[in-house]
């Protein structure tokens, strides 16, 4: 495929004299374009779900969601995995960003190691890659041979895979089982992925991330009932979380994540359930995580 002729090379006509505009005009057109993302995004929610359970899937069945891709999209995939463990206590085993070329190329681009789609292949083998594994595929030309690798092994492996281009009918798309493909058009500034197509990719990891562990039991109501209380904010945010899920005082709320260690969501099941720390842990791990089978007994 022709790289000058995808959508999100090409030229935008509404930015055509962006050097000549002032600040405020500038950025002003950086916003209007900005504000196409979020429609482009909403043609694919069909297919994002479908993602969303397909990463859930994964985890009930023990596997991982693994995220892989070069530039912006890798570094995107990577942040997306490193921000799981805090916020919903997952293992930083379950959700893992791969990029091409490695650790190092998250500062600093490393060249040439996209255009291998062996070395997508090699680093998924080097995870030690099962059928249950959900692999994400990112790339917003879609065209990103270390992606391509990397999904066509999967899928010989036996793995669920998703595709996330900004490019129609991309290789990517073909060479995965969900394609997602938010359509946000040509970049402000030519070529430049890392705005419009950034953003969008950001916008769908959110969404397949913090979906999948909503079904994963990691969400009660709209509040993180397992993230790690790990200093002093999010001790305060722990504490927090549990008066707005039980509406009793600060202090007895404190109370009860001390008798936890800090753990918010046996804390939450303490007192909503009157029973003690031992009998919430246990009644958790009955209904494997979920706060609320939990509370009704189901």
């Amino acid at each position: 495929m022709n790289l000058g002729a995808l959508l999100s090379e090409t030229r935008n006509p509404h930015t055509l004299d962006l050097d000549s505009l002032s600040s405020l005009d500038m950025v002003t057109r950086f916003n209007e374009q900005d504000a196409l993302v979020a429609p482009a995004v909403k043609a694919t929610l069909p297919q994002v779900a479908q993602a969303v359970d397909a990463a859930a899937q994964a985890l009930r069945a023990g596997g991982r969601i693994i995220y892989m891709g070069a530039g912006t999209s890798g570094r995107l995939g990577v942040l997306d995995a490193a921000e799981c463990p805090p916020t919903f206590g997952v293992a930083p085993d379950r959700v893992i960003g791969l990029i091409a070329g490695g650790p190092g190329a998250i500062l600093k681009a490393v060249e040439g190691a996209e255009d291998n789609s062996r070395l997508g292949e090699e680093d998924l083998n080097a995870l030690r890659l099962e059928a249950r594994d959900l692999v994400i595929g990112l790339a917003a030309s879609g065209r990103t041979p270390y992606v391509i690798g990397g999904l066509e092994y999967a899928r010989r492996c036996g793995c669920c895979t998703v595709a996330i281009s900004c490019n129609p009918d991309s290789p990517i798309a073909q060479a995965a089982d969900i394609a997602i493909s938010p359509l946000v058009g040509p970049e402000a500034l030519t070529g430049s992925t890392r705005l419009k197509s950034g953003t969008a990719q950001k916008l769908v990891l959110n969404m397949i991330s913090t979906g999948a562990m909503v079904r994963f039991g990691k969400v009660y109501q709209n509040l993180m009932v397992d993230m790690k209380a790990t200093n002093v904010k999010l001790i305060d945010r722990a504490c927090r979380i549990v008066v707005e899920a039980t509406g009793v005082p600060r202090e007895e709320a404190e109370a009860a994540l001390k008798q936890t260690e800090y753990d918010v969501k046996p804390a939450i099941l303490m007192l909503l359930g009157g029973v003690d720390a031992d009998t919430a842990r246990a009644r958790l791990a009955e209904h494997q995580g979920y706060l609320r089978a939990a509370l009704r007994g189901e």
